[in-house]
Order: structure tokens, then sequence, then C-alpha cells
């Protein structure tokens, strides 16, 4: 495992920390809040110094930080000259920003990072979209070796055909394509002329390929190989799309919108998939759809480097930006979208009331909601000792 790598990854993580509670600190002191301390990590203090009215600093442990507002609920202790810039003494709307700004700092930050790998390393084909990436001189089988030079009279079905890199296979022998998996399934079946149809240029083209059957090597369906004939054409995936500085905005912010589509389909998933983790703490596979640390990230982040597998690594830290932007926004205390509900409940709250002819009424007593605030601090402590734990004896390895 590359220690470099590693200690790159965690300082991308603290980072994106620094720059969560900078988005706190930044709308606070926008919309005329008063900031009195702006840490990153906790524990005892490093170091510290004073600029205006807040304190910056670093504290030992670097898992966390903090923005220290004035006035965060309605139940703190506020000295009279502050009143007025107390967060609760503040607009809903101002209040909102502020505690989302935070997200939305990890969001724009997921999406640059993203930006700069279409422009640098490519985007991945996440969709496995059956785009080609190469057309091989000739099909061979599995004995001859895919990489030795084209034997004499070895067919080369896809470039008889006229297909070109860069092609997107629409459908064969008339049903469509949409994926490579897809596309592969298939053309194993396929025996002779065959049409395919591919997008080219934004215009759909008409081609027909002789599939000729080879031996090759491929799953059984049981978890081993075996050695069968099957159709070839002699083609390669495009796994990454790399793009101009222009073009690389709009991929990006399509790109943006899947990873935020998986991120909430991963959150929906996360409570059945602890199970697992406790089964590969007592010795269990660690299945690779399993929740991980910020302990597991690093370290896979450390092995994408030792590989050299940048793009991965950069994916990773742009997919914990949103995961992190994503969770940190669910309706539950002592996160930001907890806060976030209890503004907004207040808000909705008083304009029923207004609409009866009542006052507005008093603000939450978080006092109240204490107990189901450590019930979420315990669960989230509880899984993540077991994450921690799992990534440290049974870790998610690369391939």
């Amino acid at each position: 495992m590359n220690i470099l790598g590693v200690l790159l990854f965690a300082f991308g993580i603290a980072v994106s920390i620094a720059l969560h509670e900078f988005g706190h600190l930044l709308t606070a002191k926008a919309f005329g809040m008063k900031v009195t301390r702006y840490f990153i990590g906790f524990g005892p203090k490093l170091f510290s110094f004073r600029k205006g009215e807040t304190e910056y600093g670093l504290k030992a442990i670097p898992a966390g930080g903090f923005c220290e507002i004035t006035g965060m609920t309605a139940l703190e202790d506020v000295h009279p000259d502050d009143r007025k810039r107390a967060f609760y003494n503040h607009k809903v709307w101002k209040r909102v920003v502020v505690l989302s700004a935070g997200s939305i700092t990890h969001f724009i930050l997921g999406f640059f990072i993203l930006l700069f790998l279409a422009m640098s390393l490519g985007l991945p084909n996440n969709k496995d979209l059956p785009v080609l990436a190469e057309i091989t001189p000739c099909v061979q089988n599995h004995t001859v070796g895919l990489e030795a030079p084209c034997a004499p009279g070895a067919p080369a079905p896809a470039k008889d055909a006229g297909l070109q890199a860069g092609d997107q296979v629409t459908s064969i022998a008339g049903k469509p394509i949409t994926t490579w998996s897809e596309m592969l399934r298939i053309t194993r079946d396929l025996s002779g002329p065959t049409e395919f149809k591919v997008l080219r240029d934004g215009k759909e083209i008409a081609l027909t390929v002789n599939v000729p059957k080879v031996t090759r090597e491929v799953t059984d369906g049981k978890g081993g190989r075996e050695v069968k004939e099957v159709g070839a054409i002699g083609v390669t995936w495009q796994q990454n799309f790399e793009y101009s500085p222009l073009a690389a905005v709009p991929a990006s912010i399509a790109f943006t919108g899947d990873m935020f589509v998986n991120t909430w389909k991963g959150l929906m998933r996360f409570p059945e998939r602890i199970p697992a983790v406790v089964k590969a703490i007592g010795g269990g596979e660690r299945d690779l759809d399993t929740p991980i640390s910020v302990v597991g990230a690093s370290r896979l982040g450390g092995d994408a480097a030792e590989r050299g597998l940048w793009a991965f690594f950069i994916l990773m830290l742009a997919g914990l930006n949103f995961f992190v932007g994503v969770f940190n926004l669910l309706p539950l205390l002592p996160l930001d979208g907890g806060h976030i509900a209890v503004n907004l409940y207040e808000r909705v709250r008083d304009w029923i009331r207004k609409l009866r002819g009542k006052p507005a009424g008093a603000p939450v007593n978080y006092m109240r909601l204490l107990p189901l605030t450590y019930v979420v601090i315990f669960i989230g402590g509880a899984i993540t000792l077991l994450t921690v734990t799992a990534d440290i004896v049974n870790p998610i390895r690369l391939q």
C-alpha cells in the first residue's frame, strides 16, 4: 500500500472538512452573524490566532471541525450587545442558507474535482455505454494470445465491416443495445453476417459484421472459468471519456447528477449492508458493496495511488464529497439537516398560527430533542466503530 497515497487522500478529506466549515463561516459573516471560533479538528488546541472577532485554529485530532456562531438556538445565553447578530434573530431563509452552506460547499468541490478529472484523465464510463475505444486488427483463439500478432488468415470482422473508434452500438440484429455488458452477451451467441447499428457523429449507421466463432476463456456463471466457442468481432470498450475544457462543463454537470442519484441510492441501502460489515469483522469475505470508513477510504486511496489509478483516486474524492454533503442534509440532529428541519418547522408552524390569528410560537426547545439526538449519535458512533474495525481487520482492497 502506498503510504504517500494514503496521506494524500487523508489530506484531501481534511481539506474537504475545512472547506465545509468555511462554507458556514463565509455565509454567516456575509449575513452579519457573529462567528466566534473556526477550528479544524477536535481535542487539544495546537495553535490559533485571532482576526477581528473570530479565533481561527487547528486542533490535535484531524477528524472534523466546527464553526461557532453566536446564538445557534434561542436557548443560548447571548450578551445583549450581540443579540441582533445572533443566529436565531435572522430570517429563516438566511439560517437555512448558513446551515446548508457546508453541504453546498461539498457539492461545489465535488463538481470541480469532476471537472478537473474530465479535462485531464477523463470521466469513467459509469453507465457502461457500448462505445468502442479501439478496432483490433483481428480476432484469434485464446490459445494464440489476444495481444499476439495476427496469424495469417485471422478474421478482422469489425475492421472489415467499417466500425470505428468512438462508435456507440445501438442495436444488434434488430435488438436495441444500451450497455457494453449486454453487447458482449449478445455477440458471444452470434455467428455469421449480422447487422450492427451504431451512432456516429449524431447519425445512426447500419453495418454488416461477419461474426466468427473463436475459443475464449469466459466465466461459467458459477464463479469459475471455462473455455468455449463464442462470437467475437474485435473491438475494445471505451472506459473513460476525455473532454475539451468547453465540453467538460456539461459532461461534469451530467456526471454530477449521476453521482447524486447513486449517492442517494447508496444511502437508502446503507442499513441493509451493516450485517455484511459485521460478518466481515468475523472473518467472512468482505463485500465490495459494504460501507467503509474514512480509514477504509484512505487505504483504498493508497492502493489506487500505488497502482497509478489516479482517475479512481480523484473519483473517490469527488464521491466522498457528494456522500458527506448529502448525508449531512438528512433531517436528523445533530446534523445540519436536523437543524434545517427544526428551523423550517418553526417557519411553517408560525405561518399556520398567523393564518389562525395567533402569535408566533415559542422557539423549539432543543432540550426536548436531546434524547433523539443522543440516539442518532449512538447509532452513528456504533456504525463508525464497526466500519473502522472492518477496515482494519478485513479491508476492501482493489482487485
